[in-house]
């Protein structure tokens, strides 16, 4: 590569309607370096990087990793919120592999799953997040092995971007991002660089930022989807300042808010409903603060509300999935905002309403149906999931498994999910994973996992069982069970104790019949 960086722009048939499309995320970083390099670019804790010195932190790192990682091959991060986490990511792209980031707090079991689908060339982990990922590290040879504490020492890497030689293609796949099957297998979405690209651009028609002048706060899981999109990646397309911090903690996101000007803050709900409660909300200076976006989860409108009344500014609700973007919709930032909608779709997307029982039929403005969306940001495939990637993907339409309505206007209403995943807190579970951990205690014959509302995560899991015939089960000693096995918002937070699950004639389970389990169930 040359001192100057190759021009990384695919406009649209109307450039007009969508902005400035990167070639691949790396050439975005490359961009944004050379046009704004000593713009403050990452922060983390009491370290700060300039856009210069992230470039040439990914280039150093990228050019350690060269020997080991080939163009193709996967990289599983299993790190926390940090700059080592933001320097591997973009290092990873660079060398045309995929990043795979994982959650520290899953388990051995759910690691163990997704390390064993990936089948990753290196595997980057955190030495401090406990002996189940160092479990995992151990079973794979050492040289595909890399332990560090994770906080900020691949940001001191030092390298020459023109080392960065053979950029990102749109269709290279950038990221692998594991989400919850509802065989209770996880699925891996195959994403690549045009995918990532094209819905930045996307977001950014709906959700204008201002070019190096914001600052965006990220408290969320940078491992998640929504906080890659609405953060990592928004960041440097809008060559601004990302201020990470390394959990959600109320105090310290209030502060930030007040004393460190932040301009841009995407979160869950359940972040906002934690923020109001807070005491220090009241004395909080909001006046720099733009923008707010929620995700991943319904937001319940007495919080948009709140929020609103407290602070000046509305949060503007979106909607998406891992397959599809991940942002698919969202109340454009300029335009009319719509409680309980969950917005407009994204430029050069089409989204539809059809039939539940094939799909196929188109249903009238206002009806209830099953929601697909094609466009130029929908995933690839599914990993080593043929039939799963033929069944999501048809006819080019990608079907979400949610259930949605449209209004007059093309403003999006999301009902619910087609089957019967539990939304906590942003985060998918299914419950088909939930019963098969449940099954493995020896005093389990049967299971059955449900969602039940709660005002603060919007759901949790609670389950039924019926016991083994003759013993009489610990219920305390299988949710400890079940806490060893999954990670913790997926255990269930109450468990009940049955003689008879219900059953129809066919033998299926009728979800929907389930009760609450009441305190003294469990």
């Amino acid at each position: 590569m040359s001192g100057s960086v190759p021009s990384s722009t695919m406009r649209s048939i109307n450039a007009e309607t969508l902005p400035t499309v990167p070639l691949s995320i790396v050439h975005m970083l490359l961009e944004t370096a050379l046009a704004y390099p000593n713009a403050p670019a990452l922060r983390f804790g009491q370290t700060r990087l300039t856009y210069r010195e992230y470039a040439s932190a990914v280039a150093g790192l990228a050019c350690q990793w060269r020997a080991l990682v080939r163009p193709g091959e996967r990289v599983i991060l299993i790190l926390p919120n940090s700059l080592d986490l933001v320097v591997a990511t973009y290092a990873v792209h660079a060398l045309r592999a995929q990043v795979v980031a994982l959650n520290p707090r899953y388990t051995e079991r759910e690691l163990r799953k997704v390390v064993d689908d990936a089948d990753p060339a290196l595997l980057v982990i955190d030495t401090a997040s406990g002996t189940h990922v160092e479990n995992i590290a151990n079973s794979l040879p050492v040289e595909r092995c890399i332990g560090i504490v994770a906080g900020d020492c691949f940001a001191s890497c030092r390298g020459d971007v023109k080392t960065i030689t053979d950029l990102p293609k749109p269709s290279d796949f950038a990221s692998l991002q594991y989400t919850s099957g509802t065989s209770g297998r996880p699925k891996g979405v195959n994403i690549t660089h045009r995918h990532l690209a094209y819905n930045l651009a996307q977001r950014e028609a709906l959700l204008p930022t201002r070019r190096g002048q914001e600052r965006i706060l990220c408290v969320t899981p940078l491992f998640h989807v929504s906080a890659v999109a609405m953060a990592l990646h928004l960041s440097c397309y809008a060559a601004s300042e990302l201020i990470i911090h390394r959990n959600f903690d109320a105090e310290a996101t209030l502060r930030a808010v007040g004393n460190q000007g932040i301009t841009l803050f995407s979160a869950v709900p359940t972040v906002f409903r934690s923020l109001l409660a807070h005491p220090l909300v009241e004395q909080t200076n909001f006046s720099q603060l733009r923008h707010c976006y929620s995700g991943a989860a319904p937001l319940p409108e007495s919080v948009l509300t709140s929020w609103l009344k407290l602070t000046g500014r509305p949060i503007i609700e979106g909607y998406g999935l891992s397959e599809a973007g991940p942002c698919l919709t969202y109340n454009p930032a300029l335009g009319v905002h719509k409680a309980g909608s969950v917005g407009l779709p994204v430029p050069f997307s089409e989204v539809q309403i059809v039939d539940l029982a094939t799909g196929t039929q188109v249903l009238q403005q206002g009806e209830e149906g099953e929601l697909r969306v094609r466009g130029p940001h929908i995933m690839h495939s599914y990993r080593n999931l043929p039939e799963a990637t033929q069944y999501t993907l048809r006819d080019g339409w990608l079907y979400t498994g949610d259930i949605a309505r449209q209004d007059a206007d093309g403003y999006v209403y999301v009902r619910g999910r087609k089957h019967d995943a539990i939304n906590v807190g942003g985060f998918t579970v299914h419950p088909r994973e939930i019963e098969e951990v449940l099954l493995m205690h020896p005093d389990v014959v049967q299971a059955a996992a449900f969602a039940v509302a709660q005002p603060h995560y919007g759901q949790v899991v609670q389950a039924w069982v019926v016991g083994r015939q003759g013993s009489v089960p610990d219920l305390q000693a299988i949710q400890a069970f079940c806490a060893n096995n999954l990670v913790n918002y997926k255990v269930p937070r109450a468990i009940g104790l049955t003689t008879k699950l219900p059953i129809n004639s066919t033998g299926k389970l009728q979800r929907s019949k389930l009760l609450p389990v009441q305190p003294h169930a469990a």
